[in-house]
């Protein structure tokens, strides 16, 4: 069997800067089926369009667009790829100490000490809020270096503020906290992420990081305060989400094609994630493009 292994993304900014910046025309930021982690706190814009959001143990799909912020070390897979329709992506990456060591201990930016805190856990912001902070995301790009971190410390400062915001992972999801279970829950995540669309036993995940079976389960709820079964299930229930609102397929087919064999399962399990049939998922997305 292959061993897929995590991916630590080494960033530089460049010179001049404390942090990075990048602009990527439409889906040209290939990373949506890389699954890596930095030490940087990283700021998504997404410009329009719609996909999968992949943030530690948080699965969901995201439409007309994505503003997320990540913490450090907490594994992500990419936003775009040649399905999601974006205009542009903006990624910003930056260190935690990018003010210095004891700048951020300053009274005036405790919304920004507070938001690193919950970024932790990743956290994805409202329509309001991306209507307001996206032009002045994308100003940046046309500033000096010195204009970029003010309008940085702007940007943080407003979405601190904000509380139009939703945390993706539950309260002591604990991926950050050693490299060991990083590795191993990156190598996890990777073969759930390549072979969600086909059964997956226990016993092989279990395998894959030497582990027995039961103390596989334990492990992984204690990291992500989720079972397995779970978190392979909502993996499928979103790419069935996707697969809805962009493809014409039969709800039939889009089941098994997102790794359920039992159609009756599926529906059951469908309403419980969103609180709607498959049917009506599908009929509401089309009457709002409508």
């Amino acid at each position: 069997m292959k061993k897929i292994s995590p991916t630590l993304e080494i960033i530089s900014p460049p010179f001049g800067s404390s942090f990075n910046f990048s602009k990527y025309d439409e889906n040209s930021n290939c990373k949506s089926d890389l699954w890596h982690y930095h030490p940087e706190i990283e700021l998504v814009f997404v410009n329009g369009g719609s996909g999968k959001r992949q943030i530690g143990s948080h699965i969901s799909y995201y439409s007309d667009g994505d503003l997320v912020l990540i913490g450090s070390n907490l594994p992500h897979c990419g936003f775009t790829d040649e399905q999601t329709g974006n205009k542009n992506e903006i990624v910003i990456q930056l260190p935690a100490d990018f003010l210095g060591t004891d700048f951020l201990n300053a009274p005036e930016l405790k919304n920004i000490q507070q938001l690193f805190q919950k970024a932790k856990r990743g956290i994805a912001f409202g329509k309001e809020t991306i209507k307001r902070i996206a032009p002045i995301i994308d100003e940046m790009g046309y500033r000096n270096n010195f204009d970029r971190l003010l309008r940085m410390i702007r940007i943080l400062n407003d979405l601190g503020t904000s509380d139009e915001y939703t945390i993706l992972n539950a309260d002591g999801f604990a991926l950050e906290l050693q490299v060991q279970d990083n590795d191993r829950i990156n190598v996890v995540f990777n073969y759930v992420k390549d072979n969600f669309q086909e059964p997956i036993h226990l016993d092989t995940v279990s395998d894959m990081v030497s582990m027995t079976t039961p103390s596989f389960c334990r492990y992984f709820k204690k990291i992500t305060n989720k079972t397995f079964t779970a978190f392979v299930n909502d993996y499928r229930l979103v790419h069935a989400s996707k697969l809805l609102s962009e493809n014409k397929k039969s709800i039939t087919e889009i089941s098994y094609e997102s790794g359920f064999n039992n159609f009756s399962h599926f529906n059951k399990s469908f309403k419980a994630f969103t609180g709607k049939s498959a049917s009506q998922y599908r009929n509401e997305l089309k009457s709002l493009v409508e």
